[in-house]
């Protein structure tokens, strides 16, 4: 099946089920509902997390009687890979088609022992920071609980794991992709919890990473509902500049933001975490000494770690990634102030690395695809 045909392809079935974004919670509830006991909820989640399962029909610890119910009022439907790049790195990316039709990015990136996943939460954002590719596609939808941990499901599955026996595929997640996860609050904590539950992937919470631009209002209530990393895309150090790049900023300026972490951290019970301020480098914008300076003395005695992420360019982006020294310069002057900084490697520069690159590209390619079949008459893709 092509990239294209899979985009038109049909959507998961509206009057069933769909099992596979239903916490643990929520599954024994569902049972409980059908007259089940409550550990058949177990039972099906090892099933479709630990083995890959999707067929009822296989589930042979379940009654043939019960594996029938649940054929006929539920199902286990991931989204579609549409397609798949492979870079060089081992870097892997995918555009997933999700119901409707519609494309997120997810990309899994191996160093080592550790293989990192980067998982959408949203088709397209609405918060449209300056530098963000996918910002300039515009906002769809939140995606279900079901579509964000069908990309753990998928990036494990593409590499034939459950088969295999390969183990764990992906070590860590990270909320980073397409979107913005703090405003589709429910079905990010819903899959984050999904990803550190034992029945489920089993991921340490310090090993879940959830980024925000700043959406303040559901900051200060996520350490009611979870207790994964947290991670600020910063990118600025004055609320002058960074009102100009994320424009939420103008809303929740940086003083509040980085309470709000604060509070997160505090309401932790492991008080040795830290918070990790995301700090994208773009080329005369925001990456002079003077502006390390301030935000080192910004930070000075804030509980944190500092991520450097030179910009990597995309098509009319405005902006230009710095050179290597501008950003040993900038890493030099933070490291002397004390911090702990990292600089994002990096990787798959040869499959569109970027947020929000592939899907556009993919988009682009079906799009003019849609032109070429209407100028020979098959007018069928533009009903």
């Amino acid at each position: 099946m092509t990239a294209l045909d899979q985009l038109i392809a049909t959507t998961p079935s509206e009057e069933r089920a769909n099992l596979l974004g239903m916490t643990r919670v929520q599954l024994e509830a569902f049972f409980l509902d059908l007259g089940e006991k409550r550990f058949r909820a177990q039972q099906v989640m090892k099933w479709i997390h630990h083995r890959g399962v999707l067929d009822f029909s296989e589930m042979t610890d379940l009654g043939v009687a019960l594996r029938a119910r649940l054929a006929d009022i539920a199902e286990i439907t991931p989204p579609r890979i549409a397609e798949q790049q492979d870079s060089q790195d081992g870097t892997r990316k995918w555009a997933i088609a999700v119901e409707g039709g519609s494309l997120v990015e997810a990309v899994l990136i191996p160093e080592g022992d550790r293989a990192t996943l980067c998982v959408s939460s949203q088709v397209g954002c609405s918060l449209d920071c300056t530098f963000c590719s996918t910002g300039k596609q515009g906002f769809q939808r939140d995606l279900s609980a079901a579509e964000i941990i069908g990309q753990v499901w998928l990036a494990i599955n593409s590499y034939q794991a459950w088969q295999s026996g390969k183990g764990r595929v992906v070590t860590n997640v990270v909320m980073m992709g397409m979107g913005e996860p703090l405003l589709n609050f429910d079905n990010v904590v819903a899959a984050m919890n999904l990803m550190c539950d034992d029945l489920a992937y089993g991921l340490s919470k310090r090993k879940v990473t959830l980024s925000t631009s700043g959406v303040v209002p559901n900051l200060d209530r996520l350490a009611e509902w979870a207790d994964v990393s947290l991670a600020v895309s910063l990118h600025a150090p004055n609320d002058a500049l960074r009102n100009e790049i994320v424009p939420i900023n103008r809303k929740y300026p940086i003083a509040r933001l980085l309470a709000s972490a604060k509070a997160y951290l505090d309401a932790q019970t492991d008080k040795k975490r830290v918070v990790t301020i995301e700090y994208t480098l773009l080329a005369g914008v925001n990456d002079s000494v003077e502006q390390a300076r301030e935000l080192a003395e910004l930070l000075r005695e804030y509980p944190c770690k500092i991520n450097l992420i030179p910009f990597n360019d995309f098509p009319n982006s405005g902006y230009e990634r710095p050179s290597g020294n501008a950003v040993t310069r900038f890493w030099q002057v933070l490291v002397d102030a004390g911090f702990v900084v990292t600089v994002r490697t990096t990787r798959g520069d040869d499959i569109d690395a970027a947020c929000g690159q592939l899907v556009g590209e993919v988009v682009d390619r079906t799009r003019r695809s849609a032109r070429h079949r209407a100028g020979r008459g098959d007018h069928s893709l533009l009903q």
